[in-house]
C-alpha cells in the first residue's frame, strides 16, 4: 500500500471572482471546501486510480475533523495523530483568467510528543509498501523530524518519496529517495540548480547532479511547459499539445505525482504510459476548484506527446 503523510493539512476554500478590488466589497461564487494537503492530493488521486492507500497527518480542532470525515466520506482511509489547535485553512481565489491569488495559513503548531507519536504510528503500519512525504511542515517542528520518517520507512524496508519545498530537501536525498518532484523553482532555490524549458542540455545535466547527490529517479515539472522523468539510465520528456482553462494551479502538481505513481510504481518500465496519464491528470485538474472529478483525463491523455530524450 502507498502511504502518504501530509504534516500540514489543511481546508482549501476555492473562489472565483470578476476581479478583485480594495475598499470595497468583492462578491464571490463558485466556493469550494476541499480536504486538502498535498499528501492528501496524492491519496485522493491514487484512489481515484484504485491504487490502495491511507493517509497520514497531524489533524487538530474542528477543521481537522472536516477534512478526517471528508477524506474517509470519499473513501480514503485517515490514520491521525490529533494536536491542539485548529488545523489551517488556505484561501484560493480566481479573479480572472490570468490572475490568481494563493493565501496560505502556517498551521496548528505540533510539540515533541506529537512528533513520537507520528513515529510510533509509522512504526505500526501494516503493508506500508511506500511512503509519499509531501508538503509544507507545521510551526514548532522539529529539524530531524522528517529524517527521524525517513529512517522509520527505512527500517521497515519501504521505499519513500519527497515533494517538499523545503531548503532540507538538499540533505534528505543522501538518504536515496525512489522518487522526487521538484519543479524548475525548488531546483533553483534548493539545489542551486537552473533550468530552461528551451534547454534540454541544461535539463540532463540537472538530472545528472540529482542523481549523483542520492536520488534514484526524478519527474520535474515544468507547469505548462510539461514534465521530465529520469531514472539514471534515460530520461523522458512529456507535454500537452492543447490549451486548458486555468482556474487553479494549486492541487496540479500533487495529482500529476500520484497520477504518475499510479502506474509506474508497480511497473518501473511504463514511463510512457505513467508520464501520459500525469501531464493529462495535470491538465484536468488545472481547469478545476480542488481536484475536481478526473472526467477530461481520458480525453486528454490522447494529446500528450511523450518522448524519450536520451
Amino acid at each position: 500500500m502507498i502511504y502518504t503523510l501530509t504534516a500540514n493539512p489543511a481546508i482549501d476554500y476555492n473562489i472565483s471572482s470578476d476581479g478583485l478590488y480594495a475598499n470595497t466589497v468583492n462578491r464571490t461564487h463558485n466556493a469550494v471546501y476541499s480536504p486538502n494537503g498535498k499528501g492528501l492530493n496524492v491519496s485522493f488521486t491514487l484512489h481515484h486510480y484504485q491504487v490502495p492507500t491511507t493517509i497520514l497527518g497531524f489533524f487538530a480542532g474542528f477543521t481537522g475533523q472536516f477534512i478526517v470525515s471528508g477524506a474517509e466520506a470519499a473513501g480514503v482511509p485517515v490514520k491521525p495523530v490529533w494536536t491542539q489547535g485548529t488545523t489551517r485553512v488556505n484561501v484560493f481565489l480566481n479573479a480572472g483568467p490570468h490572475t490568481e491569488y494563493n493565501m496560505v495559513n502556517a498551521g496548528a503548531a505540533i510539540t515533541p510528543d506529537d512528533e513520537r507519536s507520528m513515529l510510533e504510528l509509522i512504526d505500526s503500519l501494516d503493508g506500508l509498501d511506500c511512503l509519499v512525504i509531501s508538503g509544507s511542515l507545521p510551526p514548532n517542528t522539529s529539524e530531524g523530524f522528517l529524517l527521524n520518517v525517513i529512517r522509520c520507512v527505512q527500517a521497515k524496508g519501504a521505499d519513500f518519496v519527497l515533494d517538499i519545498s523545503a531548503q532540507q530537501l538538499a540533505s534528505l536525498v543522501t538518504e536515496r529517495p525512489l522518487l522526487i518532484k521538484p519543479n524548475d523553482d525548488e531546483l533553483r532555490d534548493i539545489f542551486g540548480i537552473e533550468v530552461s524549458s528551451n534547454d534540454e542540455a541544461s535539463v540532463v545535466q540537472a538530472m545528472a547532479e540529482l542523481h549523483a547527490r542520492g536520488v534514484q529517479n526524478v519527474l520535474l515539472t515544468l507547469g505548462g511547459d510539461g514534465a521530465y522523468f529520469s531514472n539514471r539510465n534515460e530520461i523522458w520528456f512529456a507535454n500537452r499539445t492543447f490549451d486548458v482553462k486555468l482556474l487553479s494551479t494549486v492541487c496540479a502538481g500533487d495529482s500529476s505525482l500520484a497520477a504518475f505513481l499510479s502506474v509506474w510504481y508497480t511497473n518501473q518500465t511504463a514511463i510512457e504510459e505513467a508520464l501520459r496519464l500525469s501531464m493529462a491528470t495535470g491538465a484536468n485538474v488545472v481547469e478545476c476548484p480542488g481536484l475536481g472529478d478526473f472526467a477530461r483525463v481520458d480525453e486528454y491523455k490522447k494529446g500528450i506527446e511523450v518522448r524519450r530524450v536520451g
